[in-house]
Order: structure tokens, then sequence, then C-alpha cells
């Protein structure tokens, strides 16, 4: 915990000098905060590095394609000159994704996790695939990852401006 929140401080900060006025001063301690009650409930004082990572790329403002990938490249695992995302894996960052939900009472059961890594996995032959099965199955939009495209979809809309007026 103590190592992301040095992470979270040095992020903000940075973000605070390149749009200045729109950081609140306590987001560090906020996300912070909101990570703990994620991934650790019994205040163990341990947060999964990569359970952190995940739920700031879910929630950051990049593009669903740069979160795709980026989910990749933080839960897959190198096959020789490759990196490939296993079944395991794909469990870890569904359970890891689904504590962002949870935390408001909008979680899914650990059935609709293996559920979806079925899904995913559906008619492939090997224990691993590529990325761009991996991004092409959530461009799928997968029931347990809805939320994901919906609240980029919002804030997304939020930045749209139209030059109608109403009487």
């Amino acid at each position: 915990v103590q190592q992301i929140s040095g992470m979270l401080t040095e992020l903000f900060q940075r973000a605070r000098l390149e749009k200045p006025g729109q950081v609140d001063p306590r987001a560090a301690d906020f996300t912070l905060s909101l990570l703990a009650a994620m991934y650790d409930r019994s205040g163990t004082g341990y947060i999964k590095a990569r359970s952190a990572a995940a739920a700031l790329i879910a929630l950051s403002g990049d593009t669903l394609l740069a979160k795709y990938r980026a989910f990749f490249q933080f839960y897959a695992v190198p096959v020789g000159k490759m990196a490939l995302i296993t079944r395991s894996a794909l469990r870890s960052l569904l359970s890891d994704l689904n504590q962002i939900p949870a935390i408001v009472g909008e979680g899914c059961s650990l059935s609709c996790v293996e559920i979806a890594a079925r899904s995913c996995f559906h008619g492939v032959l090997n224990s691993a695939i590529v990325e761009e099965k991996f991004v092409s199955w959530l461009r799928s939009e997968p029931a347990v990852l809805q939320w994901i495209p919906a609240c980029y979809r919002l804030s997304a809309t939020a930045m749209v401006s139209h030059q109608a007026r109403c009487k």
C-alpha cells in the first residue's frame, strides 16, 4: 500500500502540473482509499500491484483499445518470444476488474467470471491466446465487463458539444 501510495502521489502531482486547477489535491488519497476498499478489505496493508494497475487502467480516460491492450500487457505471460493470456490469467483479470462494480454493489459472482473466461476461449484449442484474440473478445463486450465500454462512452459524450438551441 505504501508503494502504491507513493506512485499515486507522483502520478497526480504530474497530472496537476499538466492540468493546473483540474486535479483535486486529495486525488491520490481518494484513489488509494478506493483501491484499498476494493483489494484490501481485511486491512492487511497489501494490494497486488497488478490489481491496482487493472483498476487504474479501467478507470482511466484512455481509449478502449488502449485499455484492452494494457490489460493484456499486465496479465499476459511470456511464452517464448510471444506474450499470451492463459485461462488462469484471464480469470485473475476478470476477478480484479469485477471488484470495481462490486464496490458499489454491482459485481457478479465467480460463476459469471468463469462463464466469461469460457466464452473467451470458445473454440480455442491452446491453453492461452494472443493479444488479437483477447482484444477481439473484449470488443464483443462480454457481459461481465460491459461497464467498461459504457463508462467510456459516458465520459466521451461528456465532451460533446452541439450547436443547437432549445426553445
